[in-house]
């Protein structure tokens, strides 16, 4: 049976694959603000507004009605780990545009917060795959996991998201070739 850490899962290893480009940018000979603009674009849309939406909004609620509380332990770290994230991609986000008017001393603000966005969320999926999934997985019953994959396939089946995730993957594809 699918479940919805499979489904939330799989979204990981387009994520993992992003930020092992960003790493790759960051250590380019030749810099690129475009591919940065467009990884950031990709993290606040994919990662954030599609894939964190469904943790926040679908997932994370379910888990709080089987027990897990959502004010300290592993759902409250992985909310807080959220809005860490955005802060780092807001704050590269403001770098690239502050570079982008010719401070070029903003490049180094970029790196920076590109880094650590990337640290960051390698070690979260490591959490998220490894600790809280395995514990959701023991906790969801069937009908529950049912009902999560159809909450998510409401979303992912928009034409929008639709568009959405097939323009990150083509993207990152290319960053792949690019970068490596």
């Amino acid at each position: 049976m699918d479940t919805a850490t499979k489904n939330l899962e799989n979204d990981h290893e387009l994520i993992l694959r992003l930020i092992e480009v960003i790493v790759k940018m960051t250590r380019a000979d030749n810099f690129n603000i475009a591919h940065f603009e467009k990884a950031a674009y990709i993290i606040r849309n994919f990662a954030d507004g599609f894939h964190h939406s469904k943790e926040e909004n679908i997932f994370f609620p379910m888990l709080a009605k089987r027990g897990f509380p959502t004010r300290q332990g592993p759902v409250a770290v992985m909310i807080h780990e959220h809005t860490e994230g955005r802060d780092l991609v807001k704050k590269m986000s403001e770098a690239i545009d502050q570079f982008k008017e010719g401070d070029s001393s903003a490049k180094e603000v970029i790196f920076y917060n590109a880094l650590e966005y990337c640290k960051l969320l390698g070690s979260h999926i490591s959490k998220e795959n490894n600790i809280l999934f395995r514990m959701a997985d023991n906790a969801l019953s069937d009908s529950d996991q049912l009902q999560l994959l159809s909450d998510f396939g409401d979303i992912e089946k928009s034409k929008r998201n639709e568009d959405l995730k097939r323009e990150c993957i083509a993207s990152i594809g290319e960053f792949e070739l690019v970068y490596e």
